[in-house]
């Protein structure tokens, strides 16, 4: 069985850091992309980042770009999210997916990611 649980979120003060993780199993982490996504109340998913399967490209959405940072850990079959310098409008719940193919346009919310679990709430104090 497929399984993707992302963990780490919490309650922090604008300019705080969360590292957020993602462990998957059922399935050959190697061989596939992972994203991560977000969604605030009454708006839509939003695509923020995504890691390729051999851990070497990445891309960011411009909304967390200089801020996120997001890596692999094959042997642990996870990957985690850094996110430094957090503000107010970060607040939402996120996500991590497999997705079919890690590209810069992180449209994969839409159409192109076949798995994901229970997100983990992340809430930014002003």
């Amino acid at each position: 069985e497929v399984q993707l649980q992302a963990s780490g979120g919490g309650l922090v003060q604008a300019g705080g850091s969360l590292r957020l993780s993602c462990a998957a199993s059922g399935f050959i982490f190697h061989d596939y992309d992972i994203g991560w996504f977000r969604q605030a109340p009454g708006k839509e998913r939003e695509g923020i980042s995504c890691i390729s399967n051999s851990g070497g490209t990445t891309y960011y959405a411009d909304s967390v770009k200089g801020r996120f940072t997001s890596s692999s850990d094959n042997a642990k079959n996870t990957v985690y999210l850094q996110m430094n310098n957090l503000k107010p409008e970060d607040t939402a719940v996120y996500y991590c997916a497999r997705i079919l193919v890690c590209i810069e346009r992180l449209d994969f919310p839409t159409f192109g990611m076949d798995y994901w679990g229970e997100g983990t709430q992340v809430t930014v104090s002003s």
